[in-house]
């Protein structure tokens, strides 16, 4: 979503201080965005997460990818406008 610069590094030893200095990072106008789009990635991780664990599905990225597709669009209809600011929308549904 053209936010490469903000992935976590590999000493990045705490989501909370990785979260805090990609929000630093971020123009004002993105911030919603990327903060939505932190929290629908470890809400659709947690949820796949609870789908392996719990109903023996098998880890899948492009099930936990176009998970966050879905939901994302879920969240935008709810009046979540950021999200459709970092451009995450515009991304084809893996398949």
């Amino acid at each position: 979503v053209g936010l490469q610069q903000l992935v976590p590094r590999s000493d990045d030893k705490f989501f909370e201080d990785w979260w805090r200095r990609g929000c630093e990072r971020v123009d004002d106008q993105l911030k919603k965005g990327f903060n939505s789009l932190v929290i629908l990635g470890a809400w659709t991780i947690w949820k796949h997460r609870n789908r392996c664990v719990f109903h023996g599905q098998s880890p899948s990225v492009s099930a936990a990818l176009l998970a966050a597709k879905e939901e994302a669009l879920m969240w935008t209809l709810a009046g979540a406008k950021g999200l459709a600011g970092v451009g995450l929308l515009a991304l084809d549904a893996p398949g």
